[in-house]
């Protein structure tokens, strides 16, 4: 247990990681594409911007929720920040992730079963009602989210709605931002269907 810091120097200057992460010289993020309260959308940043910050001060610095327990009880969820400087604070430790681990990270994002909400939400989740749209694989976690975004946004259709206005109402596409801004990836990218290649 414990953590470690990562200097980064943009928004968030010290970027405090779980200390485990120094055990390992590779990663592989699987990460179940979905809707999510604060992040408007959890994809592989997400997934390792809260996943591996520091149990209690790492993940408090990532929400911008500096006092009191992680998890935080009842109505402290809506005390935090929320959209913009959120998502950049992902990026950031995101990107310590990225820097320690350089080349050797590989992402899979799974587009199945999809809700507005996180997998987090537990039983209280509404339920998944877009179609299954498949799964992605890269070693760019930038173009991995933005085409899972892209995937989501070209789905067209009534189930899709909801998930759609959750990603837009709280700027969920700014943390695609601050990836490109941070030079985490890149936001172009092809697309190779495995099916019809084989």
């Amino acid at each position: 247990m414990g953590m470690w810091k990562k200097h980064i120097g943009v928004l968030t200057p010290l970027i405090l990681l779980g200390s485990h992460i120094l055990n390992y010289d590779s990663m592989i993020v699987l990460t179940h594409f979905k809707g999510h309260a604060m992040g408007e959308f959890g994809g592989s940043l997400k997934n390792i911007a809260i996943g591996n910050a520091s149990g209690q001060l790492g993940k408090r610095q990532v929400h911008g929720y500096l006092e009191g327990p992680m998890p935080p009880a009842g109505d402290a969820w809506g005390k935090m920040p929320l959209q913009d400087a959120f998502m950049e604070r992902m990026a950031d430790s995101g990107k310590a992730t990225l820097d320690h681990f350089g080349k050797h990270i590989t992402y899979l994002n799974v587009l199945r079963r999809m809700s507005i909400d996180c997998d987090c939400a537990g039983v209280g989740a509404a339920p998944p009602v877009i179609p299954d749209l498949g799964m992605m694989a890269s070693t760019d976690i930038l173009a991995i989210d933005q085409a899972s975004c892209d995937l989501v946004f070209g789905f067209d259709g009534e189930k899709s709605k909801d998930l759609k206005e959750r990603i837009l109402s709280r700027h969920g596409l700014h943390q695609l931002q601050a990836m490109h801004d941070l030079g985490m990836g890149a936001d172009h990218y092809e697309l190779i269907d495995i099916d019809k290649e084989s």
